[in-house]
């Protein structure tokens, strides 16, 4: 197995995005997220940069707190700012930045464009076959 701290981000990331924007409905980034298999969207502005994240975790929240048909928009909902990662940070670290802010997901960027997404499932992949590269 590598010695971790020679592993990168990039190695890990998946680099197939999907995005919504912050006027999105939630019921449309919900469709986005089930019809893709996929736990997490990034949100970018008209320029594509990221300006938050939205997560299945976050539908928890609006279900809890409004009428989710109700044409909700995404920028309400979704967490503004998220913290992210190069694709040369070290997994590592990431891995010790998610564990200490409570996070399952770090959209990787290129300054202010992201170019991936690193996840826990991201995580268990590499663990689950360390002489393959995921």
């Amino acid at each position: 197995m590598d010695d971790i701290d020679d592993v990168f981000v990039a190695r890990l990331m998946t680099g197939e995005l999907h995005t919504v924007t912050p006027d999105t409905l939630v019921e449309d980034a919900a469709a986005v997220l089930l019809d893709n298999d996929i736990s997490s969207a990034l949100v970018v502005d008209d320029s594509g940069a990221l300006v938050g994240i939205l997560t299945t975790t976050d539908f928890v929240d609006i279900v809890a707190k409004s009428q989710p048909k109700a044409e909700t928009t995404v920028e309400r909902y979704m967490s503004r700012d998220p913290i992210t990662a190069s694709a040369q940070d070290s997994v590592a670290a990431v891995a010790a930045t998610m564990v200490e802010h409570g996070i399952h997901h770090v959209p990787v960027v290129d300054g202010d464009e992201p170019i991936g997404i690193i996840t826990t499932s991201d995580f268990a992949a590499y663990v689950s076959s360390p002489e393959e590269t995921p």
